[in-house]
């Protein structure tokens, strides 16, 4: 049985913790800021850990 290939599309967008946790950045945030809130702005500085349900779809296509 051959390696399974990484999904190289999903290995740019997501980052796995230390501890496992897969991480992706915040939508919203490429261009048109000037017309949102500074609160939305504020929280698209850091990523945000993804949902459980994706988070295991997101692990198949890393190959974890």
């Amino acid at each position: 049985m051959p390696k399974m290939k990484t999904n190289k599309a999903v290995a740019k967008r997501f980052k796995v913790t230390g501890t496992g946790q897969i991480m992706k950045r915040m939508p919203g945030r490429g261009h048109l800021l000037s017309n949102k809130s500074g609160k939305q702005i504020r929280a698209g500085r850091r990523p945000t850990q993804l949902s459980k349900g994706f988070s295991r779809t997101v692990r198949a296509l890393l190959g974890i």
